[in-house]
C-alpha cells in the first residue's frame, strides 16, 4: 500500500479549518498516511491521536515551514496541505498514487481547486496557460501550493521549497526544478481539493514579496541570458496594473522589493538547462514572462 508523508502547515489561527483538513486526510482509503502538523510560530494543540506535531518557535515562512515537516514523516510520496484546504474525496490520495504509478514521468501534481461555497475559482489557480477550462488536465508551469503531491526523491533533488522566499513564488521555483530534473509537473483537473477564494493582497507586504521573489526566482534558476527578460516583463506588466493614482503605495512597495532582490543574492543558484527552458516553452510558458 502506498504511503504518503503528509505535512500540514499552520499558524494556529484557523482551528476549525485545521481540524477539517487533518480529518479529511485521516479519511483517505487504500493508502497509508504519516501526518505531521507543523506549527509555524505556534505549539500545535488539540491534534488528533496518531498525528505528529512539530512546534517551530517562530514563523519562518511558508516554504521553510513546509521543509521543516518533511524529515518528520515517512513515505516515498509527499503531500503538502494548507490548514484551510480540505479533501472532499476519500480516494484523493489513492487517485494521486495511481496517477504517479501509471505516469512515471510525472514528478509533481497539483489538483483542481474548488471553493466549497461555490465562488468562481480564479484563473491563477490553474497552473497552465489557457486556464479557461479548469477541468482540463495538462502540464503545469506554475503552481498553486496549497495541496501539492510530489515524489520525495524529486523534492529532494529540487532542494525542497526555497525557504528564504518566506512566501510568494515558491511554487514556481519548485516546478521549474521538477522540470529541470527531467520530470513533468502535472495539473490534475479531474482530482479536486476544496479551498476558499481569498484575495492574495490581504498580506500587507504582498507587493514587496512579489517583486523581490520574482528577482530571486530568476537569479536562482534562469540562465543569465534570459533572466533580465523575465524580471523586466513582469515588472512592466505589474507597473501597468498599478498605474492608477490610488496604487501609489503598492507601486512603491513593488519597487522596494525589486531593489531588495537585486541587492541581496539568493542562495543555491542552479541555472536550468536550456532544454528545460525549451520544455517549458513547449508546455506553453517560456520562462521569460
Amino acid at each position: 500500500m502506498t504511503q504518503f508523508g503528509v505535512v500540514v502547515l499552520t499558524m494556529g489561527s484557523r482551528p476549525l479549518e485545521l481540524r477539517a483538513a487533518i480529518d479529511s486526510v485521516g479519511k483517505q482509503v487504500n493508502v497509508d498516511t504519516d501526518i505531521v502538523v507543523v506549527g509555524n510560530g505556534w505549539v500545535p494543540t488539540d491534534i488528533p491521536t496518531g498525528v505528529k506535531t512539530l512546534a517551530l518557535p517562530e514563523n519562518i515562512g511558508i516554504p521553510a515551514g513546509r521543509n521543516a515537516g518533511v524529515p518528520e514523516v515517512d513515505g516515498e510520496i509527499l503531500f503538502f496541505l494548507d490548514d484551510d484546504a480540505e479533501l472532499p474525496d476519500p480516494r484523493f490520495l489513492e487517485r494521486m498514487a495511481k496517477l504517479l504509478s501509471s505516469r512515471p514521468e510525472i514528478g509533481l501534481i497539483q489538483p483542481r481547486v474548488i471553493d466549497p461555497t461555490g465562488k468562481h475559482a480564479p484563473g491563477r489557480w490553474v497552473p497552465r496557460p489557457r486556464a479557461g477550462d479548469h477541468a482540463r488536465s495538462g502540464p503545469a508551469t506554475t503552481l498553486w501550493e496549497g495541496a501539492t503531491v510530489i515524489r520525495r526523491n524529486v523534492f529532494e533533488g529540487a532542494g525542497g521549497w526555497p525557504g528564504e522566499f518566506f512566501y510568494a513564488h515558491e511554487g514556481i521555483d519548485l516546478v521549474w526544478r521538477v522540470w529541470d530534473q527531467g520530470y513533468v509537473a502535472w495539473y490534475a483537473g479531474d482530482i479536486e481539493v476544496n479551498h476558499p477564494v481569498i484575495n492574495p493582497t490581504r498580506h500587507s507586504e504582498f507587493h514587496r514579496m512579489q517583486a523581490r521573489n520574482r528577482v530571486w526566482l530568476a537569479r536562482r534558476n534562469l540562465p543569465a541570458a534570459i533572466a533580465p527578460f523575465y524580471v523586466g516583463s513582469w515588472t512592466a506588466l505589474t507597473m501597468v496594473k498599478l498605474a492608477k493614482p490610488g496604487n501609489t503605495e503598492a507601486r512603491g512597495a513593488y519597487l522596494d522589493g525589486l531593489r531588495e532582490g537585486m541587492a541581496n543574492p539568493p542562495s543555491d543558484r542552479t541555472p536550468m538547462k536550456w532544454s528545460t527552458a525549451w520544455q517549458l516553452a513547449r508546455a506553453g510558458r517560456p520562462p521569460i514572462y
